[in-house]
């Protein structure tokens, strides 16, 4: 699994999770705050899948592990 998150959009995602997820727990906003759990995930994995399917990519270089036969 290729990382395609930047730091930028990472920071974003978690933070902006965060926040639903709270104004949710705290009864300020419906039951639907909880799909911020969405975006906490996937910045903590740097992974979106959504991002794979429409080809984009935040980040800059590919921190992810090598191929093995190029280990």
């Amino acid at each position: 699994m290729k990382q395609n998150v930047g730091s930028a959009d990472r920071a974003i995602r978690v933070i902006g999770g965060l926040v639903l997820v709270l104004l949710a727990a705290t009864g300020v906003i419906s039951a639907w705050g909880w799909l911020g759990l969405i975006p906490v995930a996937t910045g903590i994995i740097r992974f979106c899948p959504a991002y794979t399917l429409l080809g984009i990519r935040t980040c800059s270089l590919n921190t992810g592990r090598p191929p093995a036969d190029e280990r």
